[in-house]
């Protein structure tokens, strides 16, 4: 005789009022409550004191190099990215093994030895600096260095993100389009670039998050010359060597909400470009 009772599901994890309380309680300790200090400690300075902190014309030149940078960085990585995804995913060759693990490299490097490797390869006297200083290009103590080195941090975001989504990808679609007639550009834009639009999207949005903290590797190549190369975590970092708390907080609170507020559009047009490739 059958039992009428529904027996209840396996589930690996506990249940879900636990987990999501463990999850709340996670986020809440080392992500929310800190970054509310911050908001906290900026609610108790005049609005006056607010802006001439936050927006002075040094602060507002940082914002320029850390927000430009990590913008073209992430832009460069989101080419360059899938390019390397795409040979590590599509081709068989000698040392790919390596290969692939050398995208993990500035994952488990220290930034501030990556940082000294950077400036030391591109400074006028480096190897490739010397090189690009024959033809008038400085790199080292120079916006072009900054980008170099959030381009080396942020690499594998990207990699990471498109690699497994190339894997799942099928071939047979860009062998379909090209029997059809489709010239390879087509056949990228079209069959391959709306699969992988998302991922990059994501590998993107990584990248530049990372970019807009990094302090370790941009230190060194950067020159820290204020009005010209000088980044904002730096400058959060001068102020607070001086005790100016205030303004070190300002600082971070704006850079904070802009962060934010920029990674919330980039998946809101990840959420909408999801909508429209399911609806099709």
């Amino acid at each position: 005789m059958k039992s009428t009772s529904r027996s209840k599901p396996f589930r690996v994890l506990p249940g879900f009022n636990l987990t999501l309380g463990y999850t709340l309680l996670y986020l809440t300790v080392l992500v929310l409550l800190p970054l509310s200090i911050l908001f906290i400690k900026s609610a108790a300075m005049s609005p006056d004191k607010f802006l001439a902190a936050a927006a002075s014309p040094r602060v507002m030149h940082a914002y320029y190099i850390s927000f430009g940078t990590s913008l073209a960085a992430g832009l460069i990585n989101m080419v360059f990215g899938l390019l390397v995804a795409w040979v590590l995913v599509r081709y068989r060759f000698p040392g790919k093994k390596i290969i692939d693990g050398l995208v993990d490299l500035p994952f488990a490097l220290p930034t501030a030895v990556a940082g000294i490797a950077l400036t030391a390869i591109y400074s006028d006297k480096g190897w490739i600096g010397g090189i690009l200083a024959s033809v008038g290009i400085k790199a080292a103590f120079n916006p072009l260095g900054i980008i170099i080195a959030l381009t080396f941090i942020g690499l594998p975001f990207v990699v990471r993100t498109v690699q497994p989504v190339l894997e799942d990808m099928d071939a047979q679609m860009e062998e379909a389009a090209h029997s059809l007639g489709a010239t390879p550009l087509q056949t990228f834009r079209r069959v391959i670039l709306p699969g992988l639009f998302p991922a990059l999207l994501s590998g993107f949005a990584l990248a530049f998050a990372r970019a807009l903290g990094e302090y370790g590797s941009v230190v060194f190549i950067s020159g820290n010359m204020p009005m010209k190369t000088e980044i904002a975590p730096l400058l959060i970092m001068t102020k607070l060597e001086q005790f100016d708390y205030a303004g070190a907080t300002a600082i971070a609170c704006v850079m904070l909400v802009v962060s934010f507020l920029l990674l919330f559009l980039i998946n809101m047009i990840q959420w909408r470009t999801g909508i429209k490739q399911h609806k099709a």
